[in-house]
């Protein structure tokens, strides 16, 4: 699959019009999908196992998304395969009072995946430019010394957020962010099926129905994300979401071709480590078990 068409290309300017959220490439059945997303579920594992034993670089992914484009369930199918050990989920909702009395990055680079570790970002520092540009009155709360006017401050943060991953790519972080590109008659189905099914109302909230009546405002916001933090160090993807069988293979072929592409490697051990190996070896080949077992005249009666 070419993954090119969900690229938004650095330094041009894109339309979310021009991103289908109902295309599936090639696939006319869910099943074929599904087959070959098992298959990159199983090679995800493959390449994590070596990232985590190399600990040289880490994995943050970043996902964004208007609510029930299924940012929850793609990072549940994609990452059902990884080691616990080797990746964390964050998600981030609205900030703390302790959150508020530093600045908007602090809660990110405090979660911040260690090398050799995939970290994963459900929602992320990027509602700074999102919620908070939409519903202002947010801003008020963040205590800012100053305030510019107009789009100096989403301009500001622009910059601010292409210096911080600009930085974190430098240091050996690698940065994929994914916006799961949903229409509004698909998230209108997804709500209706939470409210009539009782499994489901435990994820429905009033306020996700209040923020529909702001989806060409987030629209705007998400446009201008997109077209000036999408960089060759850190690229946006749009993935089409009405599908999600479709999302999850896509995000899973993404993540896979960007590990590969660090042609990561199981570290190499040194000639007396080699030789440790081989004394360890002798000695376990010629042990006796049965002196593990212990014996009845060693017990106390």
């Amino acid at each position: 699959m070419n993954h090119d068409v969900f690229l938004v290309p650095p330094g041009k300017k894109i339309s979310l019009g021009d991103y289908d959220p109902s295309y599936k490439a090639e696939f006319h059945q869910k099943v074929d999908a599904v087959k070959k997303l098992r298959a990159g579920i199983k090679e995800l594992a493959r390449y994590q196992d070596v990232l985590y034993a190399q600990n040289t670089y880490a994995l943050l992914i970043i996902f964004q998304a208007m609510d029930a484009a299924g940012k929850d369930s793609t990072i549940k199918h994609v990452m059902s395969g990884i080691n616990p050990q080797g990746c964390q989920v964050f998600s981030f909702k609205a900030p703390s009072d302790e959150e508020l009395d530093h600045d908007y990055l602090w809660r990110s680079t405090r979660c911040l995946p260690e090398r050799g570790r995939i970290g994963i970002f459900n929602r992320s520092y990027y509602e700074e430019l999102l919620v908070v540009r939409v519903h202002p009155e947010v801003l008020a709360r963040q205590q800012l010394h100053h305030v510019p006017q107009g789009n100096q401050l989403w301009k500001q943060r622009f910059e601010e957020i292409n210096n911080f991953e600009k930085y974190l790519v430098n240091n050996g972080i690698v940065i994929l962010k994914f916006f799961l590109h949903i229409s509004p008659q698909e998230q209108k189905k997804r709500f209706l099926q939470r409210i009539e099914s009782p499994a489901k109302h435990w994820k429905f909230s009033a306020s996700d129905v209040r923020e529909r009546a702001f989806w060409h405002d987030y629209m705007i916001a998400y446009e201008d994300v997109f077209n000036h933090t999408s960089t060759k160090y850190a690229p946006w993807y749009i993935i089409p979401a009405d599908r999600k069988w479709f999302t999850r293979l896509v995000v899973s072929e993404i993540i896979c071709d960007k590990l590969q592409g660090l042609d990561l490697q199981y570290p190499t051990v040194s000639e007396e480590h080699q030789q440790q190996l081989l004394q360890a070896k002798k000695l376990l080949e010629g042990e006796d078990v049965t002196n593990f077992h212990p014996k009845t005249s060693d017990r106390i009666s």
